[in-house]
């Protein structure tokens, strides 16, 4: 069969950018490769794994991931995730994982699975409403976002002024982190399926490392994982300067 030509130079490109506030990264495929896994994507893995080894880079210690709702309809979503967790504690010690949610109703349902999902270490789950920090080595919000989050600490810091339990002339960012749900800022992101960021761990993420993949949920694999560890460990972190 004739392909028409497009215009890649290669099956896969990388496309790199850098911001003044962390990095971008954007990952797209062939589009006309949508066979089955075959024996050499084992293979490609291990090369994968041994490349981020032998890295003078460190890899990142907090791994986050941002997915949707909608992702996790997709047939095999939950056991997808289950495989990120696996991948992800190799090299992480704190995984953050963010469900954005369009309907609020799907919430409940969404935080009952997740809080039973399997994982190889203890999982916090957090909804919208919930103000509890999430201190586990795996943590999920679902549907709590970046500016729910940072307002509410805000308000619990002005009730403390009020009752004269603060200093307002002495908060600092310490003071703000204290009373994030999700305290720990991530080294990484990874973004599947576009390139558009959710307003999750606005504070939290200012410096982090961003990598999209245009993968889906659905498809994302071991290799789509390391590529994206592969590529923190090639970059230069320069934390906003």
């Amino acid at each position: 069969m004739n392909l028409p030509r497009v215009g890649f130079c290669r099956h896969e490109r990388l496309i790199r950018a850098t911001r003044g506030i962390g990095s971008l990264s954007v990952e797209t495929r062939n589009p006309y490769h949508t066979g089955p896994k075959s024996t050499g994507v084992g293979l490609y893995e291990r090369y994968l794994a041994f490349r981020i080894r032998r890295h003078d880079g460190d890899p990142p210690d907090h791994i986050a991931l941002v997915i949707t709702e909608r992702d996790l309809l997709e047939r095999g979503a939950y056991e997808t995730l289950t495989d990120f967790f696996e991948w992800a504690v190799e090299y992480a010690s704190q995984v953050t994982v963010y469900v954005s949610v369009l309907d609020a109703a799907a919430v409940p349902a969404l935080q009952r699975e997740l809080e039973r999902i399997d994982a190889p270490r203890p999982v916090a789950v957090r909804g919208p409403e919930d103000k509890a920090r999430a201190d586990a080595p795996i943590r999920i919000g679902i549907g709590l976002g970046g500016k729910h989050e940072f307002t509410s600490a805000v308000r619990t810091l002005a009730e403390r002024v009020d009752a004269g339990e603060l200093d307002p002339a002495a908060i600092d960012d310490e003071d703000v982190e204290d009373h994030l749900v999700f305290p720990s800022e991530p080294d990484l992101v990874i973004k599947t399926g576009a390139e558009r960021l959710s307003d999750f761990m606005i504070w939290q993420s200012v410096y982090s490392e961003l990598y999209f993949t245009d993968v889906n949920w659905r498809d994302f694999r071991k290799r789509d994982f390391l590529r994206a560890v592969r590529e923190y460990c090639n970059r230069s972190r320069r934390f906003g300067r």
